[in-house]
């Protein structure tokens, strides 16, 4: 699944974030989330689990609002990579604000 996501998914880009998504016939749960950070660019774990569990959250509170109702009555699941580009760490609430323009954006691409 990850393979197919990278290989066939459609991506677009909104700083701090690079999005790959891929509709799916029959997928449970209705969305399949992967989150990453670059060793590259952040060498510390500390600094990568960071930024992961503030994605992780900004994902948690904004997926009600954004993206389950763009999805409600659809036939198909989403596999989502969500990369983490940017070159610093971000306050969550900036990254939150961008999780909701993602979201949002994603929403409109899936229908």
């Amino acid at each position: 699944m990850i393979n197919s996501l990278f290989h066939k998914g459609s991506s677009f880009f909104i700083y701090p974030y690079r999005i790959i998504f891929l509709r799916v016939d029959e997928l449970q749960p209705a969305v399949q989330v992967l989150l990453s950070v670059s060793k590259r660019r952040f060498r510390h774990a500390v600094h990568r689990n960071l930024l992961k569990r503030r994605m992780r959250e900004a994902y948690r509170v904004q997926k009600n609002e954004q993206l389950y109702p763009a999805l409600e009555n659809r036939s198909f699941g989403l596999l989502l990579a969500i990369q983490y580009v940017g070159k610093e760490v971000l306050d969550y609430a900036i990254m939150c604000k961008r999780m909701a323009d993602v979201l949002k954006r994603l929403g409109e691409e899936t229908q």
